[in-house]
């Protein structure tokens, strides 16, 4: 009897790690997209528009993100800076493709959310509060920290 209990006990266990191994080899990605790191630069001059940085990490299944909103904010648009002729220049994008599982960065000098009409209460140090909208139906809310014109992110990293 004892013998069989140990053939049951180590064939328990060969089948344990088995699965063990299958499920390391799943695809990654949480279900939904994840925003992280999200910071708006506030414009140096009042009434002209901010620009906001962030990292949406992609899901397992590819999504677009298609707009972002605020309740402080009239309206924010997506926009890329791109070489053209030489010239840097600045264009809307309907959309930001989110292949899954990668990493899309939206920084300084490329792609980036332009927030027209920021409420005159927001000053540097509070937070905004975003909501991204997907192609997939997911709607993803995060707080942007805000910071002077001038300003960096280097002194808000703990």
């Amino acid at each position: 009897m004892q013998i069989f209990m140990e053939f049951g006990m180590r064939r328990l266990l060969a089948i344990s790690f088995a699965a063990l191994a299958l499920t390391a080899c799943q695809p990654k990605g949480a279900e939904k997209p994840v925003v992280e790191d999200a910071w708006v630069r506030l414009p140096a001059v009042a009434g002209r528009p901010a620009a906001g940085y962030f990292v949406v990490k992609g899901a397992r299944a590819d999504d677009r993100l298609l707009r972002i909103d605020s309740a402080v904010v009239n309206k924010i648009e997506l926009h890329e800076e791109v070489m053209n002729g030489g010239v840097m220049t600045m264009r809307q994008m309907a959309d930001v493709p989110l292949p899954k599982g990668a990493d899309v960065s939206f920084a300084p000098g490329g792609k980036h959310a332009m927030l027209f009409g920021v409420d005159a209460r927001i000053t540097p140090g509070t937070a905004i509060p975003m909501l991204f909208t997907f192609q997939s139906g997911a709607r993803i809310e995060a707080e942007a920290k805000t910071v002077a014109a001038g300003d960096d992110m280097e002194h808000m990293h703990p």
